[in-house]
């Protein structure tokens, strides 16, 4: 039997390897044995099911459903793939106990996944992973037949996207953006967010041009993740179709990602921070912010100039909306392009998200590039990047002690001022720029991280973390 391990966000393996209906009726088996033991206060014995557009994800999402519903569950199980939002939004809504969305997010294509949304809408955090891992083969698998369950009214198919879409429009100031005549284009890296932002601008001024939107489980040759080199097909429509801006969706659409309306790179952190000074200053909200340590420093310098406090998590959006659920956050966001707007669930959505970045541009009124242009004239150049390399998995743990007790002392000339160690280990040097490593956990990768004032000085600080890892 193989092991089945809930990492950063959810159980992920490959298909037909470890990723296999066995395994999926096991896990299942083990969140219906968790969810009922007791149910969550205030939660009655449902679950919601989705599922994204990879190889094979309708079936695992059957087999899902059949096990909960021969547990004696209330099955809601999406018709079509589905944006992992519009499944955590419809667990909240609907009181269920908790909710299970089949996908592998970003990952190759080979690769399936299984995540868990707890009760309130939000990823589930590590300690109720670990419990439900804790469940499993506890008691054998309970199966009900699909077609039974539908006639014992044990099932039930409905879109889940209809109820999500309306809640969305009532999160922004809807009105400006559909009399804006913007030009949208959206790139949906062949992902389940194909045609969202046509289907949720209907009838508007806008204009939407919809970009690798055919279901393809190979997704185009690419991983469907947004960062640059994934957006080479689009860019290129974009430098002879000009847009006002291109928004990007990941594989099942909760993270976010763009390009302004000429085809040039807009980070995750460009974003993030846009979208932070549109709430702070055109809306008036105010709250906490909450980040992960993998985030651009930009956001420290604007919560203190804005007087707002900042938390700072590990990475995993499990964390963020832990924060999110206590209550008076005005953004929760990380490096990958997850952006929680907690006035709507305490989850990652990246159509929330986008439709608030329409909204600030349709009332600024100006290109997306001149507005990114202020930021970094007031909070000066932040320049990110990442990169993975393989590390075994056994020299991962000898790798962060060493940095740990004995971190470099300057980062490209500017003293090492402070050592963060709750989540790998990330140097942060008096002149702002930072470099972090941190292992995958899963994988034989290590993750490195950096950020510095020009693109040089962080590639060159990337460098310096293979060769600090190298030393081991």
């Amino acid at each position: 039997m193989s092991n089945i391990l809930f990492g950063t966000d959810g159980w992920r393996a490959v298909i037909a390897e470890d990723f296999t209906i066995q395994n999926v009726e096991r896990v299942s088996q083990a969140a219906a044995d968790f969810w009922s033991n007791p149910l969550p206060e205030g939660t009655q014995k449902r679950v919601v099911l989705g599922y994204d557009r990879r190889f094979l994800s309708n079936a695992f999402a059957r087999c899902a459903a059949e096990v909960f519903a021969g547990n004696g569950y209330n099955v809601i199980l999406a018709p079509n793939p589905t944006p992992t939002p519009s499944v955590s939004f419809a667990v909240k809504q609907m009181h269920a106990a908790g909710g299970v969305m089949i996908t592998a997010s970003h990952n190759p294509p080979a690769f399936n996944g299984y995540k868990l949304k707890s009760h309130l809408g939000s990823p589930c955090d590590p300690q109720t992973c670990q419990q439900v891992e804790s469940f499993l083969d506890r008691t054998p698998v309970r199966r009900m037949a699909f077609d039974e369950a539908l006639r014992a009214k044990r099932l039930l198919v409905r879109d889940l996207r209809p109820a999500h879409f309306s809640a969305l429009k009532k999160h922004v100031d809807f009105p400006s953006i559909a009399k804006s005549r913007l030009r949208v284009a959206h790139d949906a890296l062949f992902g389940v967010g194909a045609n969202c932002f046509e289907q949720l601008l209907l009838g508007t001024s806008c204009e939407v041009t919809t970009l690798n939107a055919k279901h393809d489980p190979l997704f185009g040759g690419i991983n469907p993740e947004p960062v640059a080199q994934n957006y080479r097909l689009s860019a290129a429509y974009l430098r002879k179709h000009p847009h006002d801006v291109c928004l990007v969706t990941d594989g099942d659409a909760d993270r976010i990602g763009g390009m302004d309306g000429r085809g040039n790179y807009l980070s995750t952190h460009d974003l993030i921070c846009l979208l932070l000074r549109h709430l702070f200053i055109n809306r008036g909200n105010r709250g906490r912010v909450v980040k992960a340590l993998t985030t651009t420093s930009m956001v420290d310098k604007m919560c203190a100039a804005y007087g707002l406090t900042l938390v700072e998590t590990g990475v995993g959006f499990k964390y963020i909306a832990a924060e999110i659920v206590k209550g008076g956050v005005l953004l929760g966001a990380e490096e990958s392009g997850g952006i929680g707007l907690p006035a709507h669930i305490p989850e990652r959505d990246g159509l929330a998200a986008g439709l608030a970045l329409l909204e600030m541009l349709a009332t600024e009124r100006k290109p997306i590039g001149k507005l990114l242009a202020g930021l970094e004239r007031e909070y000066g150049p932040h320049h990110y990047d990442r990169i993975d390399m393989q590390f075994p998995l056994e020299k991962c743990a000898s790798l962060m002690q060493c940095l740990e007790q004995d971190p470099p002392a300057r980062l490209l000339g500017s003293p090492v001022i402070e050592v963060k160690t709750y989540d790998g280990v990330k140097l942060v040097a008096r002149d702002g720029s930072w470099l972090m490593v941190r292992s995958s956990g899963t994988e034989p990768v290590l993750r490195i991280y950096a950020e510095a004032g020009t693109p040089e000085a962080t590639r060159l600080l990337l460098r310096k973390g293979m060769r600090l890892a190298r030393g081991i």
